[in-house]
């Protein structure tokens, strides 16, 4: 189903020059995460793969990288207001992690069926956590609501220039990383929910490699963005829940994440549940990572073949790894 035409927003997208500012703001507080040449699967594809394991990051994932970015340019006057933000627990840990770092309240509107582990690693960064049914609620209008009533600033998951600036330091990451090798990526895929870390990625990617392939992963059943980039528009997914892949599950592209990735990415993959669970069974078993599902479906299009074979490096980036205990023992049991 398509979504309304939206007005051209007021805000643009992020450039290459917004992404290398945040990579300022970020060093020395942002764990610069290692790019990882895998041997295992190397091997057996027959060609270069490198990981590149933002679940070594603060909180677990990527998520802190936009966050911190976004959150440390508010102004020391409207701090003491503190911040709103909408997550099923990663982003929800980056902006809880932010704020204590900044000397800010957080409240962190987040879904009843998010896993208990991100709820508690949430709560325990200071952050005031507020439930909401992910089928019957709008989980923005919530949020809009606290922001004014607090008179907070809202920190979106994705559809923010800043957030989106800060994910992109991973791309940025990536290429220096592959350079200092004498490499030069050939593709890189991610995992997609609203789209924030991929249009960064792309953006700090493709500024020096434009021939690079960059690849949206998502769970089977919420190709938002594969259908969204055949289509020419950004359509919505018919079902807000269903897969185990809880931090994948945004309903639609975000308006300034698709106005990137349309043109810079453009290409999809999608791996169901029984695939990501191989995969991050396989992430424990031979690669020695932990992975939390939505962290893993990159890595199971790698698995199950559903990524271009290209001439030259391929990196996958492992995007989170809060994963609650049973449903990672489901998932090595599975695997």
């Amino acid at each position: 189903m398509s979504l309304p035409n939206d007005p051209i927003p007021a805000d643009l997208p992020p450039t290459v020059a917004d992404v290398e500012a945040a990579a300022k703001r970020l060093a020395g507080v942002a764990v610069r995460t290692p790019l990882l040449f895998s041997t295992v699967l190397s091997d057996t594809l027959s060609r270069p793969v490198y990981l590149k394991p933002e679940t070594l990051q603060r909180t677990g994932s990527f998520k802190f990288r936009g966050a911190y970015n976004r959150m440390v340019q508010i102004p020391p006057e409207r701090r003491a207001a503190g911040v709103v933000a909408c997550s099923s627990g990663n982003h929800a840990q980056g902006v809880a992690a932010a704020a204590q770092l900044l000397g800010m309240p957080a409240v962190i509107v987040m879904p009843h069926d998010a896993p208990a582990l991100k709820r508690a690693r949430t709560e325990a960064l200071g952050a005031k956590v507020v439930g909401y049914d992910r089928v019957h609620e709008d989980r923005d209008a919530i949020a809009l609501a606290l922001a004014a009533e607090r008179g907070a600033v809202v920190v979106p998951p994705y559809d923010d220039r800043e957030v989106m600036a800060g994910q992109g330091t991973v791309g940025l990451e990536i290429v220096a990383d592959l350079a200092a090798l004498g490499l030069a990526p050939a593709l890189v895929a991610t995992n997609a929910s609203g789209g924030g870390l991929g249009a960064g990625i792309a953006l700090a990617v493709k500024a020096g490699h434009p021939q690079v392939r960059i690849v949206l992963c998502e769970p089977e059943g919420f190709e938002d963005h594969a259908r969204s980039f055949a289509a020419g528009e950004r359509l919505r997914n018919a079902a807000a829940s269903g897969s185990f892949c809880d931090a994948l599950l945004a309903p639609t592209p975000g308006r300034l994440t698709f106005a990137v990735t349309r043109t810079l990415v453009g290409e999809a993959a999608a791996a169901n549940d029984a695939s990501v669970a191989r995969a991050v069974a396989y992430a424990f078993r031979e690669l020695k990572l932990v992975v939390e599902p939505g962290g893993a479906v990159a890595l199971a299009c790698l698995l199950d073949g559903s990524l271009p074979e290209v001439v030259g490096p391929t990196v996958i980036v492992l995007s989170g790894g809060n994963v609650d205990p049973e449903t990672y023992i489901r998932c090595l049991t599975a695997g």
